[in-house]
């Protein structure tokens, strides 16, 4: 359970494909991969999100569905066997999505906005948690309008498409947590570190949707032009400033490379929230 009222939830990231933007959040092998998640459980996750495909929009990293499906489907199966929490998949597409779920995955994180409905129907079908993630037009996919210069506004849009699309398929919205994309509005009429900026700032008007809010922004490109830092490696302090000013604006869920350092952020976050209220 994840809302107000509750403690913010970590989201563990556990990437086993080679692509991914950030190389020191890929683990190859079924023992590292166990490892690593364990070490992430005992650090305070509440959720490990599994990724076999690299989705960021700035990079070539496309792979076939059958590759997807044979990397993730195996990871899960091995996590879900050994995890006290619940595993999330993170995938968009309808193969991988149901060999991950057929492997014991509890949640799907859809960073398409869940424009597929065979992935829709696959949640509904499995009574399973979904992540809605904003995003143009998907990993890779083209963009079906060009977004206005006005973050938040235009994301919310998103987010309510996403909602729509859910309750066509019949999942439940209790079952769903909304996420606004950082890093994935690359050509959207401003510079993409601004429009990131602007949607963090504001993020508490993400609230009017009515359903928690999950934020992905550990090590993610923005920060890395705010500061200067072209290595996703050396952004970690830019990803707990941001953490926390997302916890202050009402996050509900967190999710990151770094858990033992975002639990910390995190819970002092929490308390000066709870000291202004």
């Amino acid at each position: 359970m994840v809302g107000d009222g509750l403690p913010v939830a970590i989201v563990g990231v556990i990437n086993v494909s080679p692509e991914s933007f950030h190389a020191g959040s890929v683990y190859r092998g079924e023992e590292a991969i166990v490892r690593a998640a364990l070490g992430m459980v005992e650090a305070g996750a509440a959720l490990i999100d599994v990724g076999a495909r690299s989705t960021a929009p700035y990079r070539d990293t496309a792979i076939d569905d059958a590759t997807e499906t044979a990397r993730l489907g195996r990871a899960v199966e091995v996590l879900a066997a050994k995890l006290p929490v619940p595993v999330c998949a993170d995938t968009a597409r309808p193969g991988p999505a149901r060999a991950a779920l057929d492997a014991g995955a509890r949640v799907l994180n859809d960073v398409s906005t869940l424009r597929d409905p065979e992935v829709a129907r696959l949640v509904a079908a499995r009574s399973a948690g979904l992540i809605v993630m904003a995003s143009p037009g998907g990993p890779g996919g083209g963009r079906p309008w060009r977004a206005r210069p006005a973050p938040v506004a235009t994301v919310a849009a998103v987010l309510r498409d996403g909602l729509r699309r859910a309750r066509r398929a019949g999942i439940p919205r209790a079952r769903i947590v909304l996420d606004p994309g950082i890093g994935f509005f690359r050509d959207a009429g401003l510079p993409w570190d601004e429009w990131d900026a602007r949607v963090l700032a504001r993020l508490r008007r993400l609230r009017q949707l009515m359903r928690p809010i999950c934020v992905g922004i550990s090590r993610k490109s923005f920060l890395g032009a705010i500061l200067g830092h072209a290595d996703p490696g050396s952004r970690l302090s830019g990803s707990l400033a941001a953490t926390a000013a997302a916890v202050l604006d009402g996050a509900a869920l967190v999710r990151t490379h770094d858990v033992a350092e975002t639990r910390d952020a995190v819970r002092v976050a929490e308390r000066l929230r709870a000291a202004r209220r």
